[in-house]
């Protein structure tokens, strides 16, 4: 349930409310939106009158109800405006969001050295990514698959980002690790295969830095949605949801079915920011570009796409991986593509001026 207050209500007029509610066993979560504030019922409302909530104060405009299992995650827990996350870098400050522009991820699957994960954010930065992308801890299929160099890889993300001032991203897989994981990450990356480990969603919320919850390989919205309310119940609410491809039928083609139907769906659901990942949505370098632009066209806040300088040598994910100077090209297209896509009017501005790589 959620209370939508008219606008220019007075401070302590919603302060009241709040404590009011607070008296219930009820949690009162003010939410401020442009131009009103809401106030979300967290707790058992099932037996609470909308009409008793309505005579707290001549101030309140609405009472709605929320019927999903999934409550601050969802629409309706912001009367419908979408939230933003912003995110402090050494370049300024990056928002996610439907009102700002498109924000490029991208880097290499993992960190391989410190001069390669350089390099290779030295000329992302050129072509206008925002943050790169890295892990330092990789959970593999095999247990013999290169597992990411631990520790020392984030030593290396955090030496980059001094060079380069782009943002860092990458991914932590236990709750041991999170503590380190969070010293240098800009936004900490939950996985595919992690989106269903409930202690480390908790956890997760718990901390203050950005959560990048990617959707588990055969999880249904629902339960993605779910899992990112773990994390905004335990007090953190910036998470950016991406989609990453689900396990489908057909393996032969392509890695994953990357499910785009997402985007217009999410729009519906939730007011969190949308991101896309169609690198591992298909696991084929060749059929990345396509599935980036159409994103984009689709309104996806986000892109995460894999970059290596030599793919063919790549230890990890080689083959759904572009090279810098694909990734240039495919920068450009996506450019054309926001600028004549009604979803999307803005890119980011260091964007419209290539360089060469």
């Amino acid at each position: 349930m959620i209370i939508v207050m008219k606008p220019k209500t007075p401070a302590i007029e919603i302060q009241r409310i709040s404590e009011e509610i607070n008296g219930w066993n009820i949690i009162a979560e003010k939410s401020i939106g442009k131009h009103q504030v809401v106030i979300g019922l967290i707790g058992d409302t099932t037996e609470l009158e909308p009409s008793r909530v309505q005579a707290l104060s001549s101030f309140i405009e609405q009472v709605v109800p929320i019927e999903r299992a999934f409550k601050r995650v969802s629409r309706e827990f912001r009367n419908g405006e979408p939230s933003v996350v912003a995110v402090p870098t050494p370049n300024g400050v990056v928002q996610f969001g439907q009102d700002f522009p498109v924000v490029h991820i991208a880097g290499p699957c993992s960190v391989e050295s410190e001069s390669m994960i350089i390099a290779t954010a030295q000329k992302l930065k050129q072509v206008g990514a925002k943050f790169l992308r890295g892990g330092a801890y990789k959970p593999r299929t095999s247990p013999y698959a290169f597992q990411g160099h631990g520790e020392s890889a984030l030593d290396f993300l955090a030496t980059a980002r001094e060079q380069t001032g782009l943002g860092i991203i990458t991914e932590v897989m236990n709750v041991a690790d999170l503590e380190k994981v969070a010293q240098v990450a800009d936004i900490i990356q939950i996985g595919a295969r992690n989106m269903h480990n409930y202690s480390l969603l908790k956890k997760a919320g718990s901390q203050s830095k950005p959560i990048f919850l990617k959707r588990g390989m055969c999880a249904t919205i629902q339960e993605w949605l779910l899992a990112a309310e773990y994390i905004i119940a335990a007090g953190n609410s910036n998470i950016i949801l991406c989609e990453r491809g689900i396990r489908s039928f057909d393996s032969q083609f392509t890695r994953n079915t990357l499910d785009l139907s997402v985007i217009p769906v999410l729009r519906t659901l939730t007011h969190l920011p949308i991101a896309i990942d169609p690198s591992h949505g298909t696991g084929r370098s060749e059929y990345v570009p396509a599935m980036a632009k159409a994103a984009i066209a689709a309104g996806a806040d986000s892109l995460m796409i894999e970059v290596h300088p030599n793919p063919a040598q790549a230890l990890s994910d080689g083959p759904q991986s572009l090279n810098p100077e694909q990734y240039q090209d495919l920068m450009a297209e996506m450019i054309q593509v926001s600028q004549a896509s009604d979803c999307r009017t803005k890119l980011t501005p260091q964007s419209a001026v290539l360089t060469a790589v």
